[in-house]
This record gives C-alpha cells, sequence and structure tokens, in this order.
C-alpha cells in the first residue's frame, strides 16, 4: 500500500516490525503523519537486540559498542491490524548504520539471499508453513503454573464447539483472514487443547512472512482471552508433541513444478531426489534451526511422529522428509522434524540452502523407509538426528554450507545466544529440586 492509500484508510500509525534470531516479532509504533524520514532512511535500533534472551539477559553486544542497523520498512507488506484499524502492521528489511547495506543479522535477509541463489539457477521456492499450537489456560497445579484447557479425549480433527467451546481458535482463524495471512483450515489436532491453522502456500519470502505474523497474531488472540498460545515442542508430559512442517516446491519461471516429473521415479523429477538428499545431508547441521530449544528435545526423544533420524519416505509421516502423495503442481516434499519454537525465517533459509546444496552437487538420497521403520535393520533406518541442544548447534557449527546460508555473523551470534541458553538451563539442573527433597529429605 502506499501512503496514501493507508491514510484513506484511516490509520494513523505505523508499526514497523522485524524477526529477531529466536522468531520474536520486535518493532517501533510510528505516526504516520511524522512517519516521512523512518520511510525513507528507516528507523534506528541497537543491534544487541538480536542477542537479548527470554530471560532478558543481553548476551553480547557490548563489544561493537551497542551500535545501531535499522529497520526500513516494506510498504508493500502492510496489512491493517485487524483489532486496530488506525494501525498497520509493516515488515522492514534490516540495513547497516551508516551505508545502508543489508544487515548481517536479518534473518529475512538471509532467506532472501538463499532465494536469490535458487532464482539464478531458474527456480523459485514456493513454501507452506505448518504449525501446531497449544492453548494453556493459568493453573496452580500444571508445570509453571500453565496447563491445557480441560478436553475431553479423541478431539483430533474435530471443530466446532468440541473442539472450541470457548471459540479462541475460531477467533484466531478470523483474525488471521482479516490479517491478510491467507489461512485455508483450522482443526483439533491430537493433544488437548492442541490446535493447528494452516496458511496457504506462497513464494518463499513472502509465504515466511505470513508464517512469522502468524505466530505473533495467535499468541496476541489468546492473551485477549487470558490464556497462553505456545509453539514450543513439548509444553505437556502426557500428551502429543506440537511440530512445525515446512511443505516446499520449486517453480521455473514459466511457473511449472519442476519436482514433478510424470515419467520419472515415482512421478518425480532428478532434482527432486537432489533436493531430497540434500536436505538428508545436513539433517544434523539443521536441528540447530529447527529445533532450537532444550525443550525441542523431548518432543523428538518422546513424541509419537517426531523424526528421530535423517531419512525419507513416500507419504510415511514417520520420516523426516516426506514426499506427498500430490503430483502435477503440487508435488512437494514435507521437512517434518522443526517445532513450532524455531524462526520461520532460519527454517526456510536452511532447508533450501540444503536442499540446493544437494541440487548443486547432484546427491542422491538413500533409498525411502516404508512403514514402521523403526522395527527394521538400523542400517537402513538412517543416520540419527541430535538428541540434545548441544549436539545440535555442535553439528550446525560445523556444517559450513548452512553456516554460509545463514551468514557468518548471524550464525555466530545465534549459537553464541543458544549455548548461553543452554548455559541456563544446566545450572538450572544443579539446582536442588522438589523431587530431590521428597525422594531422600526424610528416608535418608
Amino acid at each position: 500500500m502506499t501512503v496514501k492509500q493507508l491514510q484513506s484508510k484511516g490509520v494513523r500509525i505505523l508499526r514497523l516490525v522485524y524477526s529477531d534470531l529466536y522468531g520474536v516479532q520486535r518493532g517501533k509504533d510510528v505516526l504516520l503523519s511524522r512517519a516521512a524520514h523512518a520511510l525513507g532512511h528507516g528507523k534506528p535500533f541497537v543491534e544487541a537486540v538480536m542477542t537479548i534472551d527470554h530471560a532478558h539477559n543481553i548476551v553480547s553486544g557490548e563489544e561493537a559498542g551497542f551500535r545501531d542497523f535499522a529497520a526500513v520498512p516494506d510498504l508493500s507488506t502492510a496489512r491493517i491490524d485487524p483489532f486496530d484499524p488506525e494501525v498497520a502492521v509493516v515488515l522492514c528489511d534490516l540495513v547497516q548504520v551508516p551505508g545502508g547495506e543489508p544487515a548481517d543479522l536479518d534473518p529475512r535477509g538471509a532467506l532472501k539471499r538463499v532465494t536469490a541463489r535458487l532464482a539464478r539457477k531458474g527456480l523459485n521456492p514456493v513454501v507452506a508453513h505448518e504449525l501446531e499450537f497449544y492453548l494453556l489456560e493459568r493453573n496452580p497445579d500444571g508445570v509453571g503454573g500453565l496447563a491445557p484447557m480441560p478436553m475431553r479425549n479423541s478431539c483430533v480433527y474435530t471443530v466446532g464447539a468440541l473442539a472450541d467451546p470457548e471459540r479462541i481458535a475460531r477467533r484466531m482463524f478470523d483474525a488471521c483472514e482479516a490479517f491478510g495471512l491467507d489461512p485455508i483450515s483450522m482443526a483439533q489436532e491430537y493433544g488437548h487443547s492442541q490446535h493447528e491453522i494452516n496458511l496457504t502456500h506462497g513464494p518463499a519470502v513472502e509465504a515466511t512472512d505470513r508464517a512469522f505474523l502468524f505466530k505473533t497474531l495467535v499468541k496476541q488472540v489468546a492473551a485477549q482471552d487470558g490464556v497462553v498460545a505456545t509453539f514450543m515442542g513439548m509444553p505437556v508430559d502426557d500428551d502429543e508433541a506440537s511440530g512445525f512442517h515446512l511443505h516446499v516446491s520449486l517453480v521455473d519461471k514459466a511457473g511449472r513444478n519442476r519436482l514433478d516429473q510424470p515419467r520419472g521415479t515415482a512421478g518425480l523429477s532428478p532434482a527432486a531426489y537432489h533436493f531430497t538428499a540434500g536436505v538428508i545431508a545436513h539433517g544434523r547441521g539443521l536441528c540447530g534451526v529447527l529445533n532450537p530449544t532444550v525443550n525441542a528435545y523431548k518432543r523428538i526423544i518422546n513424541g509419537g511422529l517426531s523424526p528421530k533420524f535423517a531419512n525419507w519416505g513416500h507419504d510415511n509421516r514417520m520420516a523426516m522428509v516426506r514426499f506427498c502423495t500430490e503430483r502435477g503442481p503440487a508435488t512437494r516434499i514435507e521437512v517434518r522434524n522443526a517445532d513450532g519454537s524455531a524462526n520461520p525465517y532460519l527454517v526456510a533459509t536452511a532447508v533450501l540452502a540444503a536442499g540446493l546444496d544437494g541440487i548443486e552437487r547432484k546427491l542422491e538420497p538413500p533409498a525411502p523407509v516404508e512403514g514402521n521403520f523403526y522395527e527394521g535393520p538400523e542400517d537402513l533406518i538412517g543416520e540419527p538426528l541430535p538428541t540434545s541442544l548441544g549436539e545440535a548447534l555442535d553439528a550446525l557449527e560445523a556444517d559450513e554450507v548452512l553456516v554460509d546460508a545463514l551468514g557468518a555473523r548471524l550464525a555466530e551470534t545465534y549459537l553464541r545466544n543458544k549455548r548461553y541458553e543452554l548455559d541456563r538451563w544446566t545450572a538450572h539442573l544443579n539446582r536442588l529440586t522438589a523431587w530431590e527433597m521428597d525422594e531422600y529429605a526424610e528416608a535418608l
């Protein structure tokens, strides 16, 4: 939208937003009547915002004197806030100050770089983000004072009052449509008060923009009802985990799906197999981005359909990479091992870079797994994926292709942030727990 179009719609405030390295929305509100400088030159932010962790610690930034970058609005992304029509939310590109070159800590910028590399090969990536989440209510008996909202068993794939008695998910669905996020379906998932809202596919940057905005919108709607929406992988001990599935296809300049080949093996092109092989080859390093929390590995260890090996299969939801059954324009792969705690921009960047490496090196995937392959020979299952955050971060750091795709400084900062988070978790584990007191204090 143009400024005049926004003004004609009654917009008074521009909400300039961007993703930090965790995928958390950051930004500033600017009066539209005084936004000329911000529109032309961007709005400054202290770069250390990219190292503030979830506990409000600044992990780094002092070594550079807490310098600035600028967030430059991309007015083509402007959307009217469905809850406050005087506000237009605008995504920003991050640039260096001074100079205006792309900032090296911008997750959206990293995705733009890898899509540009694919475009130079005549390939335009199309993606769809599939995110599951839980609705948690304040409950003193719950872990951390939170527990899933009450729900009867076996509500999976139900809709209406049985699945969403408070109509919270329905308000989220409606808000997604009003906000231009292009939702296509919603349903109760397997877990109690676990839901999924699917967004339609689109060009990689545009679709990922919508996924990024979606996560914040869902949390905002939940907050309005006094509940917490969480995308963390394993927010409950005795129920299903939440996944983040990324669907990917590649189209050429004529709009033809380059993964599809009717006369190819299983109706798939060589590029489809090369791309899949690349994702599998970088499977362990990908976990550092796709499963970026301590909690994520509880899902991988305990979650029923959470992939544990770098492998692939035809319509097999137990595999890391699943080839969906559709062919023709809908031919696509689904990368299934991420969880919703991951940054959508970094997920798309890393997966596309891994697949591109497979195409460039003409890698061939192993044989597809079939059925419940966990019951078969171990040497045919595939390479085990990391089972801890520390193991995944080491694999990511050692993966030169993924580090290059993210950018050396972004990768270095991301790894530093996450290792600081891991150190805090380790320190927590060494503290005295209620379990130890209950188990030993009186008995011993």
